[in-house]
């Protein structure tokens, strides 16, 4: 399997342990950097669609296969598989989020919960 990256989050959050779970828990907008060699890929989306952003949480533990929910030990602990959590085999991120702007290959989009610096590999229209 070879994945490549399209791009990147350029984002105010930094910090992972400050960061939001999810981004309908106050995130803040933030940019989406594609890659030159992407360009006639964005054709078609325009300010005010819903989109899905895919990353590669990249400061994920991949080695984690299993968490207490929300990083709650008052919750038990559940297989990755049943979590949104960012550790796990093949962190791969989801991210629905409005498409607020485009400005050239940058699109504004919120709210997202991704840090500053991580790859995008996807971006797709939800069913």
């Amino acid at each position: 399997m070879k994945l490549q990256s399209i791009g990147w989050i350029q984002s105010s959050l930094r910090d992972v342990a400050a960061a939001p779970k999810q981004g309908s828990e106050g995130a803040p907008d933030a940019w989406v950097e594609v890659n030159a060699p992407f360009a006639r890929a964005l054709a078609g989306l325009k300010a005010g669609d819903e989109i899905v952003i895919i990353t590669w949480l990249h400061l994920a533990d991949r080695n984690t296969l299993d968490v207490h929910p929300r990083d709650d030990p008052r919750n038990p602990l559940t297989g990755v598989f049943a979590t949104r959590s960012q550790d796990r085999p093949n962190p791969l991120g989801l991210h629905r989020v409005s498409l607020r702007e485009i400005s050239g290959t940058r699109l504004r989009v919120g709210p997202i919960e991704a840090v500053d610096g991580t790859p995008v590999v996807d971006i797709k229209r939800p069913a």
